[in-house]
């Protein structure tokens, strides 16, 4: 186990300001136009918050004794996402930042909760335990930024 429980809770509560900081100041128009390549920084907060609900998930799965259940191939990983940018495409600003606040508590407390096994990385599958998938996002968000002068 590379980290402990309050390493790894602290690693999220520092990327997770990471992603904060990259949309602070955006207004609700900045924050719904699809143009950092066809997503929009609405899409982008639901699809982080799809991934912590998966991983919060995973984290009480394996600490509970069982093994991941998802267990995905890039491609496969690539139809899930399209598939999900697809399906929550429609939801509101408010919706993805609500899904966004939520699904990241939802994380928090199943970390805080687990159990050995459970902080053990080497356990997953594609929602690994250990992951940069914020501060991913927050870099895309921040060059967008940059370039489009926001």
């Amino acid at each position: 186990m590379p980290e402990g429980k309050q390493a790894l809770l602290e690693r999220y509560r520092s990327l997770r300001q990471g992603m904060i900081a990259a949309i602070g100041g955006l207004t609700d128009a900045q924050m719904s136009e699809p143009s950092i390549d066809g997503w929009s920084v609405k899409d982008h907060l639901l699809h982080i918050a799809l991934w912590d609900d998966l991983r919060a998930t995973e984290v009480a799965r394996i600490s509970a004794g069982f093994n991941s259940a998802w267990k995905m191939s890039d491609s496969e990983d690539e139809s899930y996402n399209n598939m999900a940018h697809d399906l929550r495409g429609n939801l509101s600003l408010a919706q993805a930042k609500w899904e966004f606040e939520q699904s990241h508590q939802r994380l928090m407390e199943a970390i805080a909760a687990a159990t050995p096994r459970g902080l053990d990385p080497s356990t997953y599958g594609e929602a690994g335990l250990v992951t940069q998938h914020d501060e991913e996002h927050a870099v895309w968000i921040r060059r967008w930024r940059d370039e489009r002068g926001y």
